[in-house]
């Protein structure tokens, strides 16, 4: 039973000692000049203007919704086109379901506003 794990337990291994190696030659061959831009908080080298706790509006937080819904639904789509004629009708009851909640998806994002973007 335990030689079944055996290329697991090797390949985990492997892959720490990888990691360890890359780690150590980049300690050894880099070498770190810091100065106060380095390590100044902000990389993009201008101070921050405002406040970070700023209300996004929730338009963004849609778009994303209506991203995943979409991407969602050709990810399952497309292996239930592949394979429509073997699975049959009740696999075609489901995924009908499943268009229909989302379509409910999309409706919200069009009754909020989503689609519409000033």
């Amino acid at each position: 039973m335990l030689q079944e794990y055996l290329p697991l337990l090797l390949l985990a291994l492997l892959a720490l000692i990888i990691a360890l190696v890359a780690i150590t030659l980049s300690r050894l061959l880099v070498t770190s000049k810091p100065n106060s831009a380095k390590n100044s908080q902000y990389e993009c080298g201008f101070e921050a203007f405002d406040d970070s706790r700023l209300q996004f509006d929730v338009r963004f937080y849609l778009v994303a919704i209506l991203f995943i819904i979409f991407d969602l639904e050709i990810a399952f789509l497309y292996p239930w086109a592949v394979v429509i004629k073997k699975v049959g009708w009740p696999a075609f009851a489901a995924v009908m379901g499943f268009l229909v909640i989302l379509l409910v998806g999309f409706i919200y994002e069009w009754r909020k506003g989503a689609l519409e973007w000033e």
